[in-house]
């Protein structure tokens, strides 16, 4: 049986601001080629289908045409909810369905298992949605005192999988949405992930089926030789501009896991990080990138005069501008208002309050010059008031 895992759809989400829904319906056309191409049987979604609980309309229409399309291609489609998704609207949505997709979304039904035949035999797909401990909690009541953490949710959820393997003879693939213990966090984390506690799920918890798709994070991951994260389909963020993008295309045998495959999904535009002064950025070298996400680092010493104006000038899609001055690092470790405490006249506290808009950069000779003036004219118009 052949078997493609993906994930992290974020259907709606924006990048910057700017609409994804057509990049994404271009790449998940690729993919389903790919489904095509490779003869997949069965398609996972290893949650976060929707950016939002409340997914715009265009968001529902992109996922319609995406499940049609692969159901077109004779695949099964196995989908689970992440955080992103609405569990229960994501669930309804699934009664709408055809027949060979299904849409796992209930905590009560991990241990029963959807089941697609090849010539081998059975093999069981146990769905296990995004849990959060505080609304599980409810369904397990028994364990109440236990569950205060993803990992040991997810450990009573994979225990209800194992259960499902023991009365459901044949091979098994787990599909679930979580973090878990091992990612390296340089693959391009989950926003809530990288905002909140990290409760990672242990790896051994993961023990039992044939294969483990996960989803949660944006970047691909093989934790073990069967644990496996697929990543996001687009780049969502510039910390994941360098991160392949795909789906790992899985091979059952007889026996179990036989194979796995990396196959490269196409990058609808790419991204690109360039750094230095704003006359350096906007010079005929980086030309090439004119058709790129931008994300345009500089690092004059003041901040520049319409800075994006410029930059989109050059390059029409330019997302983000940071300001970085050179050799921030080295600035002054003092807060402004130490700074401050420590100014005994007007001149220290204008060269305090430079230095600290720029980045430790106080004022050039021919500032000074202009700063003693003012207060000097300002002084003597004192003196004759």
């Amino acid at each position: 049986m052949r078997i493609l895992h993906t994930s992290d759809w974020h259907i709606g989400r924006t990048f910057h601001g700017h609409s994804t829904l057509a990049a994404l319906a271009e790449v998940l056309d690729a993919l389903v080629a790919q489904v095509r191409e490779h003869a997949v049987d069965v398609v996972i979604v290893a949650g976060d289908v929707f950016d939002s609980a409340t997914p715009a309309a265009s968001a529902y229409t992109l996922l319609d045409d995406a499940l049609l399309a692969l159901h077109e291609t004779g695949a099964t489609v196995v989908m689970t909810s992440g955080n992103h998704d609405s569990a229960a609207r994501l669930g309804f949505h699934s009664r709408l369905l055809r027949d060979g997709i299904h849409v796992l979304t209930d905590p009560l039904a991990i241990a029963t298992p959807v089941t697609v035949h090849d010539e081998h035999g059975p093999v069981h797909f146990f769905g296990i949605p995004y849990l959060e401990p505080a609304i599980v909690r409810q369904h397990w009541i028994d364990d109440e005192r236990s569950l205060r953490s993803q990992a040991q949710v997810m450990q009573h959820a994979m225990d209800l999988v194992r259960e499902g393997m023991a009365a459901n003879a044949g091979r098994s693939v787990a599909v679930a949405h979580c973090f878990a213990a091992g990612v390296d966090a340089t693959v391009g984390l989950e926003r809530e992930v990288r905002q909140g506690g990290l409760d990672m799920v242990p790896l051994a918890g993961f023990d039992g089926p044939d294969y483990v798709a996960l989803g949660h994070i944006h970047g691909r991951q093989q934790l073990s030789e069967r644990v496996r994260y697929s990543g996001a389909p687009l780049h969502y963020s510039f910390g994941e501009q360098h991160k392949q993008r795909g789906s790992w295309l899985v091979n059952l045998d007889a026996e179990g896991l036989a194979s796995i495959e990396w196959l490269d999904l196409p990058i609808p535009r790419a991204l690109v990080t360039l750094t230095g002064s704003l006359d350096d950025i906007l010079s005929d070298e980086n030309a090439r990138h004119a058709d790129g996400w931008v994300c345009a680092v500089y690092t004059d010493a003041v901040p520049q005069h319409e800075p994006m104006r410029r930059l989109r000038e050059r390059f029409p899609f330019c997302a983000l501008v940071q300001h970085q001055p050179e050799g921030a690092d080295a600035a002054d470790e003092r807060s402004y208002t130490q700074r401050l405490r420590a100014a005994v006249s007007d001149v220290d506290r204008i060269e305090a309050f430079l230095e600290h808009v720029r980045a430790g950069q106080g004022a050039t000779e021919r500032e000074a010059e202009l700063i003693r003036e003012v207060l000097d004219d300002r002084v003597r118009t004192e003196a004759l008031a």
